[in-house]
This record gives C-alpha cells, sequence and structure tokens, in this order.
C-alpha cells in the first residue's frame, strides 16, 4: 500500500493527515501552539514551534503507516507570514504572520513606490497589512540590523520545507500572496523587488504547486521519524490547498472555508482582479490556473474568542446546540467579526469588533449565535462581490472548521440561498497537498486526475427561500453598520 502525507501548518496548530491514494484518511494528528500579541493589532509566532509541531505529528503517522510506504508529502499552510534566516539558517526573529496589521504606512509607501494602478497590473492586488511586501518594509526601517543579517525570506510552510529537504523554495499560490509575484507570468517581480530594495536572491526559487521541490533529507527523517528520499511537493497556500481537497480545480467551482480566518474561493482559468482590490486574485495550485477569493479576517477566530471568553465551561458541540433555539437574526443583535480589521470588503485594518443591538434580554446564546450570523454575513459580502465579476459560485462546498458545524452549514446555506455540499473528508487542506504530493510522486497523471480520485461529497445542506429572504433583511442592516463607523474606528485607532 501507498501512503500520501498532507501537513497543514496552520495558525492555532499544525495538522498533519496520513491519505491512502484512494483520498481516504488513514490518521491524523494535530499539535498547538501560541499566537504573540506584542501590541494591539499586532500578531507574531515562532517558527520553531512549527517545526516541533510537524516533528511530533509526522512520527505519529509514521508509526500509523507499518503496512506500506510513504511516497509523497505535500506542505500547506498559513500564508503571507515573514520568516527571516540568517547566514546560518537560523530564525532571526518572530514571524509577523498573515493577521498582524502594523503595516499601514508601509502599505502607502508601497502604493506612492511602484504606483496604485502599476502594483494591481502585476500583483492583481493592492499593498495590504496582511502581505508580506509590507511585513519587508516594516523590518528593514524598524528593525534594519534584522534585515542586515537576512540571507533567505521563506513564508511558513516554506521554512517547513526547507527544514524537511534543505531546499529554499516556494510555489506560485503561496508566493502570489507575498506581494513580490507577477501573478500574470508566475514569477518573481524584479520591478516591484528593485523597487522596494529587496534583493532577489533572499527570495526562494518558484515552482508550480504539484512540482518536487526536494526530498526529505536523512538529518529531517531522524527528527520525523520518516524515511529519507521522500519526495516534498511545492504545495500550497491553505486556501489553494484547501480547493484542490474540495475539487475546486475546474471553473464553476467554489468553497467557504472557515478556519481562523474565513474564505470565499472561486477558480478562474485567466487572472481576473477587483478594480477597488476588494478581494485577492492569486495563482492557483492548477498549473497555469488562477483562483479569486474574498477574505473575512476572524472567522473561527471570532468563535473561539467568544468561547474562549464567555463560554469556557460548554464544548462547540453544546454552544451549537444553545444556538439552534435562537431564531433567524439573535433577536435583533447583530455582529461585525472585525476582530483582527477586515479584509473584503472593506479593506481596514481600523475595524474593530462590534455587537450591534445588546440588551439586557440576549443570553449568551443570543450573542454565540450573532457571531456565527456575523461571520456569515461577511463570507455572504464575498459572495455578492465575486458576483458581480460574473464569476459562477452556485457549486459551493464547505469545509474548515465551521464546515464541520451542522448549524452554521446551515446558517451559510440560507444565509447564501445556495446549497453547501461537505465532503467525506473534512481536511481539505491536508487532502489538497497530499493530492499535490501524489502527482509529484508520480501516483496521479495530473492535479485534476488527482481530484477526481480523492474527493467525493458526503451530504448537501439545502438553503430555504423564506429563510434566505429573512436573513437578508438583518444583511441590509449589517451591511449599513461599517460604514456609520467607519470614521469612529479610525478615531479609536488614534486613541
Amino acid at each position: 500500500m501507498k501512503y500520501l502525507i498532507g501537513i497543514d501548518v496552520g495558525t492555532s496548530g499544525t495538522k498533519s493527515v496520513l491519505f491512502d491514494t484512494n483520498g481516504k484518511e488513514i490518521a491524523s494528528c494535530t499539535e498547538e501552539y501560541p499566537l504573540y500579541q506584542p501590541q494591539n493589532g499586532w500578531a507574531e509566532q515562532k517558527p520553531e514551534d512549527w517545526w516541533n509541531a510537524v516533528c511530533k505529528t509526522l512520527k505519529y503517522l509514521g508509526s500509523m503507516a507499518t503496512e506500506g510506504e510513504i511516497c509523497g508529502i505535500g506542505i500547506s499552510g498559513q500564508m503571507h507570514g515573514l520568516v527571516m534566516l540568517d547566514e546560518n539558517n537560523e530564525v532571526i526573529r518572530n514571524s509577523i504572520i498573515w493577521c498582524d496589521g502594523r503595516t499601514t504606512e508601509e502599505c502607502k509607501e508601497i502604493e506612492e513606490i511602484i504606483g496604485h494602478d502599476r502594483l494591481m497590473e502585476i500583483t492583481c492586488n493592492p499593498a495590504l497589512e496582511g502581505f508580506t511586501a509590507g511585513k519587508i518594509r516594516w523590518v528593514q526601517k524598524h528593525e534594519p540590523e534584522n534585515y542586515a543579517r537576512c540571507k533567505h525570506i521563506l513564508l511558513p510552510k516554506d521554512y517547513i520545507r526547507f527544514m524537511l529537504t534543505g531546499e529554499y523554495a516556494t510555489e506560485v499560490s503561496d508566493a502570489s500572496g507575498m506581494q513580490l509575484l507577477d501573478i500574470s507570468a508566475r514569477c518573481w517581480s524584479r520591478e516591484v523587488c528593485e523597487k522596494l530594495d529587496i534583493d532577489m536572491s533572499l527570495l526562494a526559487k518558484v515552482y508550480e504547486s504539484p512540482e518536487a521541490t526536494g526530498y526529505v533529507t536523512e538529518d529531517a527523517a531522524q527528527k520525523t521519524g520518516l524515511k529519507a528520499g521522500i519526495v516534498v511537493a511545492g504545495g500550497a497556500g491553505d486556501n489553494a490547498a484547501a480547493a484542490i481537497g474540495a475539487g475546486v480545480c475546474k471553473t464553476g467551482k467554489a468553497f467557504t472555508t472557515i478556519g481562523t480566518s474565513g474564505v470565499v474561493f472561486a477558480h478562474t482559468d485567466k487572472p481576473v482582479f477587483d478594480k477597488n482590490g476588494r478581494i485577492h486574485t492569486f495563482c492557483c495550485a492548477v498549473p497555469g490556473k488562477w483562483h479569486v477569493m474574498g477574505v473575512t479576517q476572524a472567522a473561527g477566530l471570532s468563535v473561539n474568542w467568544f468561547r474562549n471568553t464567555l463560554a469556557r465551561d460548554v464544548s462547540y458541540k453544546e454552544l451549537d446546540n444553545q444556538c439552534e433555539e435562537i431564531k433567524i437574526g439573535s433577536d435583533k443583535l447583530i455582529y461585525l467579526p472585525y476582530l483582527m480589521g477586515e479584509r473584503t470588503p472593506i479593506l481596514d485594518v481600523n475595524s474593530r469588533g462590534v455587537f450591534f443591538g445588546l440588551s439586557a434580554m440576549h443570553t449568551r446564546a443570543h450573542m454565540a449565535r450573532a457571531v456565527m450570523e456575523g461571520v456569515s454575513y461577511s463570507l455572504y459580502s464575498c459572495v455578492e462581490l465575486l458576483k458581480d465579476l460574473d464569476i459562477d459560485v452556485s457549486d459551493m462546498v464547505a469545509c474548515g472548521g465551521g464546515g464541520k458545524s451542522k448549524l452554521w452549514k446551515k446558517i451559510l446555506a440560507d444565509v447564501y440561498g445556495i446549497d453547501v455540499k461537505t465532503l467525506v473528508s473534512p481536511e481539505c487542506a491536508a487532502l489538497g497537498v497530499a493530492i499535490l504530493g501524489g502527482v509529484a510522486a508520480g501516483v496521479f497523471a495530473s492535479v485534476e486526475e488527482g481530484c477526481d480520485i480523492c474527493v467525493a461529497e458526503k451530504e448537501k445542506t439545502e438553503y430555504e427561500s423564506s429563510r434566505h429572504e429573512e436573513y437578508m433583511k438583518f444583511y441590509g442592516l449589517y451591511s449599513k453598520l461599517y460604514p456609520a463607523l467607519k470614521d469612529s474606528f479610525k478615531e479609536l485607532s488614534r486613541l
């Protein structure tokens, strides 16, 4: 028997999953680690924590793969994080990760230096706080001694690749989120790098996602319990990986994932971008193809925050059960999920979370349901934007932690006005990169073939038109709240 491994280096933890070559999950292991917030709006993690988690999870999977051979590995992970290595390959500072919002001034400078329209032409996206280019510029300005020591710049999953293979490599989907890649040409932009004074020798070699990028070294084999010589594919950023694991590899297919962040993602055969920069256009994990996506910064994070702050005594399932008793609209309570600022559609790092309409009658269950509804409204705004760009999102899959909640799937379907499917394997990102590992290993002839073999539908949650109409009443009010609070958010950031 042959096995494939998918590694997903997430924000709250790393999950490694062992699959057979039909996409059946054999074993899974998760190891958590902390997030550090030195200041309000900042977010950092230790790359060493990711590697320790990978080693622990791979040791477990290796112990479970006793009846066959592990022939391919794919790596997924949180996008945009800045990992800097010195000449000895030591980590210079904590990684500034995707949800960090410190680079507002640097993003303004990038737009001024390159020009908004030219930046959009090359990278298909405006300069955003979450992207890596702004983080690099922040270190250049505020920690010049650290930048002077830097010899290699990697993304989170690519740091894990380096630790596994000794290779400095990345791939097009994750590199798209650095704002240094020419999205149409699928290579580093010399123009952007030179204008931002970034030495291109610091950047890793760019591959297509299913290409072989290296092989497990003897040293990594000792630390992980795997055999040396296993091929490691390019892999993909977390959302591009989840798309492959959800079978979204052809035009007309889309998915919603609710992890720490939330994403509405659709496949396209050509780069399509919103001139206002409200959605992201990146290279996808299918060679020569692209995807568009809208992002909600704090999706599952909102529910995690709520439970950890106000509902530690109940499980997520118990919280779901309590919320089912609450009617649509949470008795006129609306939540804005801006705990970490927001991307789509408002692009405002200063925005913050809000409960609107809170009264003495509201219970913890009302608040919890309002959180789920508020995140769903935010994701629906992404769906609406994609429709405005004539992108078909009618074939919708739900995955991620939120996709495991029966209630949340029903809320999504009714808010979207679209049937929402779930899949046999809930581990879309891990399965997606395992498929990419299978292509690199020669198990599958193409990404599309791997999806056809490994991705299977489990069930469909149908929307009800009457419930959609009811949700739209509250969505209409939800849509008015940010414009009313925009200036107040800015004022709050200055206090």
